[in-house]
């Protein structure tokens, strides 16, 4: 864990940045969740959130998906047209936590910076 900053992470996943890479990806975002790694950039992370709120808002959820106990799938778009990942209501919930206190924490240190 000594190769890495972690930014954010949650019983579903991590968010964290190499603290060596290349120059070209030394802003990137490493997303880890499930056997699945995302490497995205800032503006790529937040499409990413407003994927999760639109597959989020627009499945009809049953009665009991809203209380977390449904293993309906639901569709979800990654950041890259070619990818989707097939989740339940629940781990789109830990993704869309995933990914906002990411993005929040991203800000924080931004506005700290400055």
């Amino acid at each position: 864990m000594e190769d890495i900053n972690t930014i954010y992470y949650n019983t579903f996943g991590i968010a964290f940045q190499w603290k060596r890479c290349t120059a070209k990806d030394f802003r990137k975002i490493q997303i880890v969740f499930r056997n699945t790694g995302l490497f995205l950039t800032q503006k790529e992370l937040i499409q990413f959130s407003k994927h999760i709120e639109n597959t989020l808002n627009s499945s009809r959820l049953c009665h009991d998906c809203k209380k977390k106990k449904c293993s309906k799938l639901l569709l979800l778009e990654a950041p890259n047209p070619q990818t989707s990942f097939s989740m339940t209501y629940k781990e789109l919930k830990d993704i869309q936590d995933l990914v906002k206190g990411t993005l929040f924490h991203l800000e924080l240190e931004r506005l700290l910076k400055n």
